[in-house]
């Protein structure tokens, strides 16, 4: 019995080394994430790109270990839910609880890309500000409105941000130069709008056409669509009519490529201008339309939406966007979805913390070269400068289809070709 007892007491001991060592050796808990929310339009090219680039940036830091967050390395995660802001008919209260539940639900910490329609997204400003949570649109909102409310009311909104163009620079900074210097160049000055029924569209719209006749030009439209419309024959025949020269186009929802295969087909002798144009960003429109999209100008807000030499980073993006998701940058949201990513990090390092009014005031310091130029922002506004110099702000990016190549026209320090006319406007 006494060697039983022993036995027995030599195994219990044993256990108790086992358990205690077990114990004692035990992983420390793991570190704790940092909650990237993104409230996007999921099924639309605006925020599908945007979605892809923000998990590319995420995948890239958090290969590198994450971000130090005061010495402690802090891996991002990404929490994704659709507003649907983009569907017909779907009321703008539900992009609202999508942004509530990624607050509430989802714990994030930080809110990125949208909403996207500006609506929603003007909508959600309240609510993102009562919660004090830090935002950054990368993608859709094109409405000044946005960031003039911030400059305003500074104190309620100051954690809002928005890294990607808005529409008053896009027309006048961008749009006009580009269209002017077709003018002086081929002579024209006869233009035709043809627009989305969105707020964008009809704000960006009508100030070229103010803009346009200020300089002389012919001026006829718009001729206004609603989202999801197949047929623009009828738009096109007023265009033929009228002369026209430049055809002005302002749509992001798909069914614009029916209008451009229109426009071919049809032998309409206007360029078609698109100052947004939806597919005839994405790399694969030229297939699509089987070279019907030849010679369109689209304007995809920011550089690396496009391939260019804009800095450093722009091909090394455009190069990971493409081996990760096998197709180049899917056009606008693309390029600053990715740089939300790395300027926040940077922000939540030199901050040394994820409190909102400490990323705040390091946001509000943030000088990087980004994939489209130099990243500052307005410190009363909260809008990204732009410039047509990548070494003085965020550069945007005109480019043609030509030969089924995306060849970068505008801005000039970026060009990588010229602009070419369709051969039956000679």
């Amino acid at each position: 019995m006494k060697r039983i007892f022993l036995m027995a007491l030599a195994i219990v001991m044993v256990v108790a080394l086992i358990i205690g060592g077990a114990v004692g050796c035990a992983p420390k808990p793991a570190v704790e994430a940092i909650v990237l929310g993104a409230p996007l339009s999921i099924a639309y090219q605006h925020s599908w790109t945007a979605d892809r680039a923000i998990r590319l940036a995420v995948e890239e830091i958090n290969a590198k270990g994450g971000v130090n967050v005061g010495g402690v390395m802090r891996p991002f995660t990404v929490e994704m839910m659709d507003t649907r802001d983009l569907e017909p008919g779907v009321p703008i209260s539900e992009a609202l609880l999508v942004v509530e539940k990624l607050i509430l639900e989802k714990k994030a910490d930080f809110i990125v890309g949208g909403p996207v329609r500006s609506e929603a997204a003007l909508a959600a400003m309240d609510l993102i500000a009562k919660h004090k949570k830090v935002s950054m649109l990368s993608t859709g909102v094109l409405t000044p409105k946005y960031h003039a409310l911030v400059a305003e009311n500074y104190d309620k909104y100051k954690y809002l941000f928005r890294i990607t163009g808005e529409a008053v620079w896009m027309v006048t900074g961008e749009i006009m130069p580009c269209l002017f210097d077709i003018g002086k160049r081929y002579g024209l000055n006869n233009i035709f709008i043809m627009i989305q029924d969105v707020a964008h569209a009809r704000g960006g719209g009508g100030l070229i056409a103010k803009l346009c006749t200020k300089e002389g030009w012919t001026v006829a439209g718009p001729e206004i669509y609603p989202t999801g419309s197949t047929d623009y024959s009828v738009g096109l025949l007023k265009a033929k009519k009228a002369g026209a020269q430049v055809l002005l186009i302002w749509m992001d929802h798909p069914e614009v490529g029916i209008l451009l295969k229109q426009w071919y087909d049809m032998q309409v002798p206007a360029l078609p201008f698109g100052s947004i144009v939806g597919p005839g960003e994405l790399p694969g429109f030229w297939e699509a339309t089987e070279g019907k999209g030849a010679y369109t100008l689209a304007n995809v807000v920011n550089a690396g939406n496009a391939p260019s030499e804009c800095t450093p980073l722009t091909m090394k993006f455009v190069n990971a966007y493409k081996k990760r998701w096998g197709v180049g940058p899917e056009g606008y949201g693309s390029s600053s979805s990715y740089q939300v990513v790395y300027t926040l990090a940077d922000a939540i390092e030199r901050a040394g913390s994820i409190d909102s009014d400490a990323v705040v005031a390091a946001l509000e310091k943030t000088d990087m070269t980004g994939v489209y130029g130099r990243i500052r922002f307005d410190p009363k506004s909260h809008q990204v400068i732009p410039s047509l110099d990548p070494a003085e702000g965020a550069v945007g990016t005109i480019f043609q289809w030509q030969e089924g190549k995306q060849v970068v026209v505008f801005p000039p320090k970026i060009a990588t070709g010229t602009i070419k006319l369709p051969p039956w406007m000679k």
